[in-house]
């Protein structure tokens, strides 16, 4: 018989539904009978699409002999950890403290019924190997532990919650202290950990990091930092010519096992690739490289296809497995290519992704990655470049007609509002600078989702829900929610000027300083004040996976502040900075590095009013620039803003009696110059207020 799983919405928590565990799904039901039964808590978290949480339940949570521990001993409650990040995060933490070792999932906690955990670990086999225990060992040893050890536990958990008080932020700065000296020393510290050879940061495995990349990038513009460009267009480069980029089906998986990008960890999640979308995309701008425009156009391409429901959101990842093997879906034999291509085309594309040398995968395997440039190729064939680009677009089309008949890894079909936001920021983002209004539409159409199916504003302030799947929304939204998407909107207003965007922008920032903020400290709470009780409540300014949520916030409201003329949200971004000030000079601050940047040299805003053919002039000109502190909006009538930027029409007795078909305003903080009704001008103004460094590609 199915199990309490088998009631929630989360696909990975379904996936568990049949095991003879009885499972519980976090909340009140368990943590109520562990309480009544004086029985410990195994707490097991992990994600649809993580490799080492599969083999972990088919090897236990499918064994009833396995099950039948578990269920003796403890009160079993797993969880999704896209849908409950809280739990994950605090509990994440907790297992870094007591084990000393770096975290990760499946995450395996054992926990007191108040829900503190005396010990815990990742995964653990079913049997003795690795250096690990086996886990029906484990549990009965932590079984034992609680009967038996009770003193030892409680003094434990009274360390453990102090260490947790002890990890809040400290005494905040004041303002007047604040400095560019943080930012000088992360883009130091970031440039000394940059990987010459290979692009990225340290050793295997290898992430991406956008956001440090992106920090880079922003670097170069403000002061013309080559080495800074170097960090962000090698790493760029690299990531799209290695195998953690799908060269068939587009997209990046979430990283890669080795120092060169070759072979990856096979999931694809959305909250990677909507940061990378806007990268690549920038990156383009500044460097005019194909290979960028390619990847972006891969990720676009990726996400439209594959990713987003009909109903317009977009579904979470892709599993890293299928038919119960990571990677099967995507790798190759030379035999199997050779057979299903004409000899031009092969020759093409096993010199170019590397059929022709060693397998590179479980040593039987190659996995498709960029090891001879075409140029290379084409000349080593005699061929011309172009006729060798011709060959292996076809080839590639061969070869992914053949791929769809595999079996496709499983797909994560919840939407969450926070990595459908970074998805949206980067759709709408790509869509400008590329004039794709088709990635813009798909955009719009995952903002309309949400705001029709995971909003409630019924209770007299905007309220989100975390998730949403099978007609149904729930779990109140975080933190990350409401920043990601309201930096998102941001974004989607530049590429398309809507009013109810900015009305629904300033409702969130509201729902932000209302349920999220610190009012005495400042920054903003994981969790709103409405939300349950766990055992600490975090507050970060650090980067992880995705980017940190009051670093988006102080971002995001400094903006939303020049644009709506309130600076309550101007006031909360400064406190947010504030609070993380002291701590904040390594890359793992990226974006609140960036939102310091802001503060210290506030954002332009450019207002474009005019005819609508000749103003899309203007904005295809401003688009074509790589202007990261510039924000721009394209409006029909310069009344539908807010008051602070609602420009009239200034006539000259030159300009008819309409006025110019123009009119550009600037405005850096609350300040307006005159209205500027010539290109060039507008350009070599924001240009002259150091807005842009060099111009980006034409």
């Amino acid at each position: 018989m199915p199990n309490r799983l088998a009631r929630e919405t989360s696909p990975y928590l379904q996936q568990h539904a049949d095991n003879p565990v009885d499972w519980y799904p976090w909340g009140a039901e368990a943590l109520e009978f562990a309480k009544s039964a004086n029985r410990p808590i195994l707490l097991s978290v992990g994600y649809s699409a993580c490799h080492w949480c599969h083999v972990m339940a088919h090897e236990s949570f499918e064994d009833p002999a396995v099950a039948d521990v578990m269920n003796r001993l403890f009160v079993n409650i797993k969880v999704d950890r896209e849908e409950r990040p809280d739990i994950d995060q605090i509990y994440q933490t907790a297992q870094q403290m007591l084990t000393r070792q770096t975290g990760g999932w499946p995450l395996t906690m054992f926990l007191t019924p108040d829900g503190t955990p005396f010990a815990g670990g990742t995964y653990f086999p079913k049997e003795a190997r690795y250096n690990l225990p086996g886990f029906p060992e484990v549990c009965e040893a932590m079984a034992t532990a609680y009967r038996d050890r009770g003193d030892d536990i409680a003094r434990q958990n009274e360390a453990l919650r102090d260490a947790f008080q002890r990890m809040q932020p400290g005494q905040p700065a004041h303002h007047s202290e604040f400095s560019a000296s943080p930012i000088a020393a992360a883009l130091a510290q970031t440039k000394r950990s940059f990987d010459r050879e290979h692009g990225g940061f340290g050793g295997a495995p290898k992430f991406p990091h956008p956001a440090e990349l992106e920090f880079c990038l922003r670097a170069h513009a403000a002061s013309n930092d080559a080495e800074a460009l170097t960090v962000a267009s090698v790493t760029l480069e690299e990531m799209a010519k290695g195998g953690i980029y799908d060269h068939l089906g587009g997209g990046f998986s979430r990283y890669s096992v080795d120092a060169s990008w070759t072979i990856p960890h096979f999931e694809k999640m959305l909250y990677d690739n909507g940061p990378l979308l806007r990268l690549y995309a920038d990156a383009w701008l500044v460097t005019g490289n194909p290979r960028f425009k390619e990847a972006a156009e891969g990720i676009a391409g990726w996400v439209m296809r594959e990713m987003q429901s009909p109903e317009g959101a977009y579904y979470s990842s892709l599993d890293a497995d299928s038919e119960g093997v990571e990677g099967k879906f995507y790798v190759w034999t030379p035999d199997l290519a050779r057979a299903l291509l004409e000899p031009d085309e092969y020759a093409v594309i096993a010199a170019h992704y590397g059929l022709d040398g060693p397998p590179n995968f479980e040593h039987i395997f190659w996995h498709l990655r960029v090891t001879r440039e075409l140029s290379e190729v084409a000349k080593s064939l005699g061929r011309s470049e172009k006729d060798c680009a011709d060959l292996l677009e076809t080839a590639k089309l061969k070869l992914s007609l053949e791929r769809e008949k595999r079996v496709r890894p499983g797909r994560d079909d919840k939407v969450l509002v926070s990595w459908n936001a970074l998805m949206i920021e980067g759709m709408a983002r790509a869509a400008v600078v590329f004039e794709r209004k088709d990635w813009l539409t798909s955009a719009a159409r995952a903002v309309s989702f949400i705001a029709e199916n995971m909003r409630d504003a019924t209770h007299g302030k905007e309220h989100l829900y975390a998730t949403y799947k099978d007609g149904r929304a729930h779990l109140n939204a975080y933190l990350d929610d409401y920043a990601f998407l309201l930096k998102a909107l941001l974004e989607l207003l530049q590429a398309e000027f809507r009013g109810e965007w900015l009305e629904l922008a300033e409702e969130l920032a509201e729902a932000l300083l209302e349920s999220f903020e610190d009012p005495a400290a400042g920054g903003f709470f994981f969790t709103s004040h409405e939300h349950e009780r766990l055992l600490t409540r975090p507050r970060t300014g650090f980067d992880n996976a995705t980017p940190s949520g009051n670093a988006v916030a102080a971002f995001a409201l400094q903006r939303l502040a020049q644009l709506a003329g309130e600076m309550r949200f101007s006031a909360a971004a400064e406190r947010t900075l504030a609070l993380f000030y002291d701590g904040i000079n390594n890359p793992g601050h990226a974006t609140l590095l960036m939102a310091l940047g802001e503060w210290l040299s506030p954002a332009t805003t450019v207002v474009l009013t005019g005819a609508a053919p000749a103003r899309a002039a203007w904005r295809k000109a401003l688009a074509r620039r790589y202007l990261p502190r510039v924000t721009v909006l394209s409006v029909d009538r310069a009344d539908t803003l807010p008051a602070v930027l609602a420009k009239p029409v200034v006539t000259k007795s030159d300009a008819g009696p309409a006025g110019p078909a123009v009119q550009g305003w600037v405005c850096r903080g609350t300040t307006c110059l005159p209205p500027i009704d010539d290109l060039d001008t507008l350009l070599s103004t924001l240009a002259e207020g150091g807005s842009e460094t060099a111009p980006g590609n034409a």
